[in-house]
C-alpha cells in the first residue's frame, strides 16, 4: 500500500519492524522525527521500529517530503491539482495524505500548493463488525434510520461507516446504497458489500443530486459533512425520500450542536441518530447513541 510512496528510509523499518496492521497515521515534518499513530499512541520511528526516545528517531527532511508528494501523485502533479487545492491527496488505495506547505492564491482563490513541508498520511483500515453495537439502533423493520456519525479527526467514522454497508450486505439487505464517496478513501478493498455504487471525488451536491436521478438509491453513505452546502444536498435526498448516513467532526454531541452549519436540518429533525465516537479506547471507541432530540439511547 505504501512502498510505492514512502523512500526506503521510512518504509524499510515500518514493513520490517512496525507493520501496518494497527498504524493509523505517518507524519513526516521537514527537519523533525517521523511520528506514528497507532491505536491512540504516539510513538518515534527509528531504524529499529517504533521508539519513545528522541535520539533513536529518523529524521524527514524536506526532499523525503517533495518525494512523497511526487510519487503519491503517480510523478504528476498537475494531474492531483484539485486535490492538493484541498489540501491532500488521496491514493488509488484509499490512503489519503493531507499536506502543509506554501499556499498559492490567484483573484481571491486557491490555486495550487508549493514547497511541501509535512505531509500527514492517514492509512485506511476495515476493522469487521465495527459497527455492530450501534447497528440495531439505526436499522428498523421500516428502514434504515438517517444517521450521523460524529467524532474528532482519524477516530473512527470513514471506518465505521465502510463497515455499516457491509453489514447490510452480509445480511442481504439488498437496499440500492450509494456511496458518494468525495475523498477517496471509503471505497478500499471488499469492503462496501453486493449493493452499492460508487461515486469518487464528486462534491456532495453534484454526487446526491445526480446519484438520486440516475441510480435511485435508497440509501445514500457519505463522509464528512461540514459546509453550507452540503447541509442542502442533505436536504435534498431527505425530501427525494432518500435515506441519509454520513458523517461529520465534533469530539461530543455538546459541541456538535453548537455548530451552526448544522443548525437548520438539527431543527428540521432530519436525521433520527447520532453515533458518538472517540479516542478514549483507541479510534472507533463508541461513546453514546442519541435520538432526533439529543436524548441518549445507549450508554457505553
Amino acid at each position: 500500500m505504501l512502498e510505492g510512496i514512502l523512500p526506503d528510509t521510512v518504509y524499510i523499518p515500518l514493513a520490517n519492524k512496525v507493520g501496518f496492521s494497527r498504524l493509523n497515521e505517518i507524519r513526516l515534518r521537514a527537519d523533525k522525527p517521523v511520528l506514528l499513530s497507532a491505536m491512540g499512541q504516539k510513538f518515534f520511528l527509528g531504524e529499529s521500529g517504533a521508539c519513545k526516545e528522541l535520539n533513536r528517531a529518523i529524521f524527514a527532511t524536506k526532499s523525503m517530503i517533495e518525494e512523497i508528494v511526487f510519487r503519491a501523485s503517480e510523478c504528476s502533479i498537475y494531474s492531483v491539482n484539485e486535490q492538493i487545492k484541498k489540501g491532500y491527496i488521496v491514493t488509488s488505495e484509499g490512503v489519503r495524505i493531507g499536506l502543509a506547505g506554501n499556499v498559492i492564491e490567484e483573484s481571491g482563490a486557491l490555486k495550487t500548493m508549493t514547497g511541501f513541508s509535512s505531509v500527514n498520511i492517514r492509512i485506511p483500515h476495515e476493522v469487521k463488525n465495527c459497527s455492530l453495537k450501534a447497528y440495531s439502533s439505526i436499522v428498523k423493520d421500516t428502514g434504515i434510520l438517517n444517521t450521523l456519525v460524529i467524532s474528532p479527526p482519524g477516530a473512527g467514522k470513514t471506518t465505521f461507516l465502510r463497515d455499516f454497508v457491509w453489514q447490510l450486505s452480509e445480511r442481504n439487505l439488498a437496499y440500492n446504497i450509494l456511496v458518494l464517496d468525495e475523498r477517496g478513501e471509503l471505497n478500499i478493498g471488499k469492503g462496501l458489500g453486493l449493493f452499492s455504487d460508487v461515486i469518487s471525488f464528486s462534491s456532495k451536491k453534484i454526487g446526491f443530486e445526480n446519484g438520486i436521478r440516475s441510480l435511485a438509491p435508497n440509501l445514500i453513505v457519505t463522509d464528512e459533512l461540514g459546509e453550507w452546502e452540503d447541509m442542502e444536498a442533505v436536504r435534498y435526498a431527505s425530501n427525494s425520500g432518500v435515506n441519509i448516513m454520513a458523517s461529520a467532526h465534533s469530539d461530543s454531541i455538546d459541541s456538535f450542536v453548537k455548530k451552526q452549519a448544522f443548525k437548520e436540518i438539527l431543527d428540521e429533525k432530519i436525521f433520527k441518530r447520532f453515533v458518538v465516537l472517540s479516542m478514549r479506547e483507541g479510534p472507533g471507541t463508541l461513546e453514546g447513541i442519541f435520538d432526533e432530540n439529543f436524548s441518549r439511547l445507549m450508554r457505553f
